[in-house]
């Protein structure tokens, strides 16, 4: 539509024209129930299913007679006031904005009453029907800029404004929004007025949910309390499996944690957290009602892994109550103000304030992975991105803005220190409370509080992309010490910037009980393209010289030919499970830089990863090597290395202790990687109960995972996936069983599958998600092969007329990249010349999806040749 895509520029232009008093938001959600409902509980025949949404704003002009304009993304307009003159909405409304001329210099009020649509992509106001109960439930989610789905409003992060929200609803719903419930009138709910917040960041939440309610208090320095009502909430369906108490456990965690250290106290009044069907997102930090995907309630046996990452998520939404709700970027360019540092804060908050103590381990194992991957790809970007647009913005929600920047925030406390850290916050805060901010505000109290000159850091750091390469150059005497050691630093082409990396140095040899252990350790000051580490200079021998050990600053750690084959040989026996964490991580790099074989890296994890005592290290094991041999291993070994993955899984599946969350994870992997009929068989034994393994309690939801396989692979039919979900007729079943449909290997499975996916929008985001994971199964390269062409001829339609989410969903997610082959390179590089004036978005993710395809090409050529 003209003018969805809102610009910097226009930001920027309507920001110096105006400033917003407050908003006052009518909503009548009673059209949720009632009525028919389309296919999977859509919309019917006669168009989308609305609701009445009726937005006073008043505002300021800077000048008499200026235009600018309200977004609002609607089906329809019934009517437009602007300083009580009517306004006809045929002539002002375009679909995307409302035109706004004549302003009065000073105050202005605009009413507009607009019929707005319930959502089935997770964007605006979603709407779930649940299939086991028939219930209806509604959610918002805004961010960047669907606000303007469901209320108008100048949709810009910089345009802050307190809001009163009012929602009519069905007899027997609870709503719930930012602020507090103040008055109720019948089906009317009137909410406390809050403070000035961005657009993005406003919620509500309606519909039968389940509630459980809890309080928090504090006393204050000054001697106050501080009183924080806490509740949560989930589906009806959900209410036996959710842990609330753990929920509150945690929360309370983070609230002590945040307020010990930031000295401001909680600013929103209450804290609901909302846990929502159909999300595409982990969580949003909507001030006092922040949502959450509903996955993170366990509806079976999980390991502890998955209730750190929840507990990990709860305290990064958190840490956005401070940095990004109560100051808040000014615009996407400084995104990382607020995701860095609350990725950043949640894995700090989280290792120093709850039971989840080797945070720091998943950080270096699974966060930076993310990080280091995308700032490989020719989209990576610094820190601080140039985000001319909001289709811009949207992805620019990646592995650089949250995890590296993150990464840079955990090298940027080694260098100035922790308190001068954590002092800059606290005055970066009372500084800027309620405001907006660009990077200039946040360097500047970091360099009153740290006394370092902070522009060279941010240049080499924020201000740059790419990632460097750490590599030791060890020299010896002829009696085997070390005479010297110096860090070598490399850059990647294109991206040549040398970068100040304070650093560990860890000396690891193997004790006389063969524990491979640290005997030595010195920081030091990298600069440059070489550096020595003086304070090593007379050591004996190591075995293994570990770069970065700590994990104290963001780089690739290489290694010198002594240490990769002392882990070749001996990565099991380190003791410390940082280490090996990272050790494992540089050995991922070095196969997905396509310099060590993919057969090398899947044969160290048959060897290593069954003495994994990390959960969550090992479960990225699983992933890693399931990725090798897909991705990077050369097609000729495919077979053979799935066979013997498929052999480690059982032997390890076998060897666990019964009842153990590694029993739980080896169960999990043995499926994924499952290869033969006699694999099938047992997953199928499994299922049916003429088969056990001690200990492996076969809940709900592993019987889905065991089923996967058995429906890629053919050997379970249509009517055995329809008994699973008479089993499960859940929203969770639904997903489960539509992804096992779509991976059936059948050419008609394949087509159906794909026209529900690109030549209809009937499905949810949810299905869309389920149907695209079931459709693209590694084990059918030939019979996805024709889907090569016929994606390239529609993707740029699909992006035109869909969702900017179900748009990004379906074009990475049906990316050939399967058919692993130079004509699919071929193949992707003239689509990108011939639509050289695509969406730049667009244009984005096909580039990202070549590069892996690129990146798989080369680690094949590298595992074929070994």
């Amino acid at each position: 539509m003209p003018g969805e895509n809102l610009s910097r520029d226009e930001a920027q232009e309507r920001a110096e024209l105006l400033s917003v008093d407050g908003y006052e938001v009518a909503l009548d959600l009673r059209s949720a129930v009632g009525g028919p409902e389309g296919a999977d509980g859509g919309d019917g025949e006669a168009g989308p299913r609305t609701f009445r949404s009726l937005t006073t704003i008043r505002f300021r002009s800077a000048r008499a007679g200026a235009s600018t304009f309200a977004d609002l993304v609607a089906p329809a307009v019934e009517a437009v006031t602007l300083n009580g003159v009517a306004l006809d909405p045929a002539a002002v409304f375009d679909g995307t904005r409302v035109a706004l001329d004549g302003l009065v210099e000073g105050e202005n009020v605009l009413v507009v009453d607009a019929r707005c649509a319930y959502s089935r992509t997770g964007e605006g106001m979603h709407r779930f029907v649940d299939p086991e109960d028939g219930e209806v439930y509604l959610y918002t989610q805004y961010e960047p800029a669907d606000a303007r789905r469901v209320f108008a409003n100048f949709e810009q992060p910089d345009l802050k404004a307190p809001y009163r929200f009012e929602v009519t609803a069905p007899e027997g719903w609870r709503v719930w929004s930012n602020g507090a419930e103040e008055s109720r009138e019948g089906e009317v709910r009137r909410f406390a007025r809050t403070q000035p917040i961005s657009t993005y960041i406003t919620a509500v939440v309606a519909g039968p949910y389940h509630y459980v309610s809890d309080h928090y208090t504090r006393t204050l320095d000054d001697g106050t309390k501080l009183e924080i009502p806490l509740g949560a909430m989930c589906r009806k369906g959900l209410a036996r499996y959710f842990d609330a108490d753990d929920v509150f456990l945690l929360t309370k965690q983070g609230l002590d944690f945040f307020h010990d250290h930031f000295d401001y106290p909680y600013p929103f009044g209450k804290y609901d957290q909302a846990f929502v069907p159909e999300y595409n997102l982990g969580a949003m930090e909507n001030p006092g009602l922040v949502t959450f995907r509903e996955e993170y309630i366990y509806r079976g046996k999980v390991t502890s892994a998955a209730y750190e990452r929840r507990a990990n998520v709860i305290l990064h939404e958190m840490a956005h109550m401070w940095f990004g709700d109560l100051v808040t970027m000014e615009w996407w360019d400084d995104l990382w103000l607020k995701e860095s540092f609350a990725d950043f804060m949640g894995s700090f908050s989280m290792v120093e304030a709850t039971r989840f103590t080797n945070g720091w381990i998943t950080f270096a194992n699974n966060r930076k992975a993310w990080a280091y991957s995308a700032d490989q790809r020719p989209s990576t970007h610094p820190v601080t991105a140039d985000i001319r647009d909001l289709e811009d913005a949207k992805l620019n929600f990646d592995g650089i803005t949250y995890a590296k920047g993150a990464s840079v925030l955990k090298q940027l406390v080694a260098y100035v220190g922790r308190e001068a850290f954590l002092e800059g916050a606290r005055r970066y805060f009372k500084s800027h409370a309620y405001g907006n901010t660009r990077l200039g505000d946040l360097l500047s109290v970091l360099a009153e509080t740290s006394g370092r000159d902070m522009t060279a850091w941010s240049r080499s750091w924020l201000q740059t992309a790419g990632v460097n390469a750490l590599t030791p150059v060890a020299a010896y005497d002829a009696a085997g010490k070390l005479t010297e050691l110096a860090v070598v630093q490399e850059a990647a082409a294109g991206y040549p910037e040398l970068r100040p990396h304070r650093v560990a140095v860890g000396l690891y040899r193997r004790t006389p009980q063969g524990e491979l252990t640290r005997y030595a350790r010195a920081e030091v000051d990298v600069a440059g393209e070489r550096t020595v580490v003086d304070a090593l200079a007379g050591a004996e021998r190591p075995e293994l010289i570990l770069v970065n050990d700590d994990d104290l600053t963001y780089c690739k750690v290489r290694f010198d030919e002594a240490s990769l084959a002392t882990l070749r040989e001996h990565l099991g026996s380190m003791t410390d499970p940082l280490a090996r964490a990272l050790c494992w991580s540089a050995l991922w790099n070095l196969t997905r830089d396509a310099l060590m074989p993919a057969r090398d890296f899947v044969a160290l994890v048959l060897a290593f990863a069954g003495r994994e005592s990390d959960i969550g290290v090992l479960q990225m094991l699983h992933a890693w090597a399931q990725s090798a041999l897909v991705h990077y291993a050369a097609p000729a070994w495919r077979e053979e290395g799935g066979r013997a993955l498929a052999d480690g899984a059982l032997r390890e599946l076998r060897l666990a202790e019964p009842g153990s969350q590694h029993q739980l994870t080896w169960a999990r992997f043995f499926a994924a990687v499952a290869a033969s009929e006699e694999d099938f068989q047992l997953l199928g034994g499994l299922l049916d109960g003429t088969a056990r393994i001690d200990g492996l309690d076969v809940d709900q939801e592993l019987r889905w995972v065991f089923l996967s396989p058995l429906a890629s692979h053919g050997v379970a039919n249509e009517a055995a996936i329809d008994a699973e979900l008479a089993r499960d007729d859940t929203a969770s079943g639904r997903r489960h069983h539509v992804r096992c449909l779509a991976s059936r290997p059948s050419e008609a499975v394949k087509a159906q599958a794909w026209a529900a996916v690109v030549e209809s929008d009937k499905l949810s985001n949810a299905l869309v998600g389920a149907t695209i994971a079931g459709l693209a199964q590694p084990s059918q390269r030939a019979l996805l092969a024709p889907y090569a062409g016929r994606y390239f001829a529609a993707i740029e339609r699909v992006w035109a007329e869909r969702s900017i989410q179900i748009g990004m969903d379906v074009v990475r997610g049906l990316f050939p990249g399967l058919q692993d082959s130079p004509d699919t390179l071929a193949a992707t590089d003239a689509w990108l010349a011939e639509h050289a004036g695509a969406a730049p978005a667009l244009r984005r993710l096909v580039l990202e999806a070549r590069d892996d395809l690129a990146r798989a090409l080369r680690g094949q050529e590298c595992d074929r040749g070994a």
